[in-house]
């Protein structure tokens, strides 16, 4: 579908989504637009992942409409998963897991290009890992990994700071200590800042209020969204 903001990366009209024809969530309008931190809240169960999958084009809505900006419609987003869905047992390095975010873009191209290893190296700089390049994943704690996966995201959504590329996060600091989690907040707020969108779900209020543009709460299957910024 057309894109109808030059703004905006993502446009919800009137949107349902679910499973097997019952809507988890309904009645849907909102834009992501470039430049954006918006932090996804709501209950477990309230349909933040349900969501998640159609802003990830998984999942098509049962009624009204999504559409997407043609940066995203051509693969321009990155997403890390929850963290009981992220693999943490890979046995390989930091530096081959974050590179293997282009893995999608790669065709049937047998090796990673020049430019490709380079914004891999600066994405784990931004992150703080690149010192782990050469570490294996499962040894990394709980937060290196996080970041490596973030890095590896970021890959995944292209160039860093791009504009009109998407990061997607499902729980990021899920499981992480405090201080591991101050760290991870504050590194993506800096992405944000640099020009990257972000769309993070969490059940962290008080870091939503922090960080986010926007903040949008789910709950009894509607979505309740305010600027914050």
């Amino acid at each position: 579908m057309a894109q109808e903001n030059a703004d905006s990366i993502v446009i919800c009209k009137n949107a349902a989504f679910g499973y097997e024809g019952h809507s988890v969530i309904r009645d849907i309008s909102f834009e992501v637009r470039r430049g954006d931190y918006l932090y996804i809240t709501g209950e477990n169960g309230s349909g933040k992942s349900t969501l998640l999958k159609g802003i990830l084009r998984l999942a098509n809505p049962i009624s009204g409409r999504i559409s997407f900006s043609p940066e995203i419609q051509n693969g321009g987003a990155g997403y890390l998963a929850q963290q009981e869905a992220a693999k943490k047992d890979f046995p390989a390095s930091a530096g081959e897991i974050v590179l293997s975010g282009f893995a999608g873009k790669m065709g049937l191209r047998p090796f990673y290009l020049r430019r490709e290893k380079e914004a891999a190296l600066e994405n784990m700089r931004r992150l703080e890992v690149s010192d782990l390049k050469e570490r294996c994943f499962r040894e990394l704690s709980g937060g290196q990994q996080r970041r490596v996966l973030i890095a590896r995201a970021l890959c995944a959504a292209g160039a860093f700071g791009v504009s009109g590329s998407l990061l997607v996060l499902d729980e990021p600091a899920a499981g992480l200590d405090p201080s591991a989690s101050a760290v991870l907040y504050e590194l993506l707020d800096g992405i944000n800042k640099n020009g990257m969108t972000i769309i993070s779900v969490t059940h962290d209020i008080q870091a939503a209020e922090r960080f986010a543009s926007r903040i949008m709460q789910i709950k009894d299957g509607l979505c309740f969204l305010r600027e914050n910024k």
